[in-house]
């Protein structure tokens, strides 16, 4: 089953933008669903990012134990190096 959106009233610079940054054969229907899906994954990343979050700083009152910035840090400075090797 298929659905619709209400019709969507922008300015003309708007809809010329689009226009110009579709992909050979994209319409601009087929472009704005896309950028619904990508910002419904987006929002529902960002949920679960502070979900888990909320969780690890309420385990951590539960337990007492921490991690401290520095270890933090030298994790994520880690995971960039690597993310950078694998380019």
């Amino acid at each position: 089953m298929t659905a619709t959106f209400p019709s969507l009233r922008v300015d003309a610079e708007l809809r010329e933008a689009a226009k110009q940054n579709l992909q050979e054969g994209e319409t601009i229907s087929a472009f704005v669903e896309q950028s619904i899906h990508e910002s419904i994954d987006r929002r529902c990343h960002q949920r679960e990012f502070i979900a888990r979050g909320l969780a690890s700083r309420d385990d951590a009152q539960t337990t007492g134990q921490y991690i401290s910035a520095d270890a933090v840090l030298g994790r994520l400075e880690q995971m960039l190096a690597a993310a950078k090797t694998c380019k």
